[in-house]
């Protein structure tokens, strides 16, 4: 399993009421999981800071996901509309557990 961790700066903290980036991110969270395999994902934000955590099953799903139209579509309006400036880090899960 593979954890993709999306960091990122908003350039204006006000980004997350705006009903756009909401439907926007719905839209794509939708995507990832019924079209390319994504097990689980969760974000947080914090003033002026967003991290989103996804789970995929393979680094081909994650290459998939990266290539999609509506994803680059929305990469390319975050990066002039949404995001002061972003990093994304790919890790393989080396242990995953739960408690009971």
């Amino acid at each position: 399993m593979y954890a993709v961790i999306f960091k990122a700066v908003f350039s204006d903290p006000s980004v997350v009421e705006d009903d756009g980036y909401t439907q926007m991110a719905t839209r794509l969270r939708d995507i990832a999981s019924s079209q390319y395999g994504c097990l689980d994902f969760i974000s947080s934000t914090e003033k002026d800071q967003e991290i989103a955590i996804s789970y995929w099953p393979s680094l081909e799903a994650i290459s998939l996901w990266k290539q999609d139209d509506i994803h680059l579509s929305a990469q390319q309006y975050g990066k002039e509309h949404w995001y002061k400036h972003y990093s994304i880090e790919i890790v393989e899960v080396v242990r995953h557990y739960k408690s009971a």
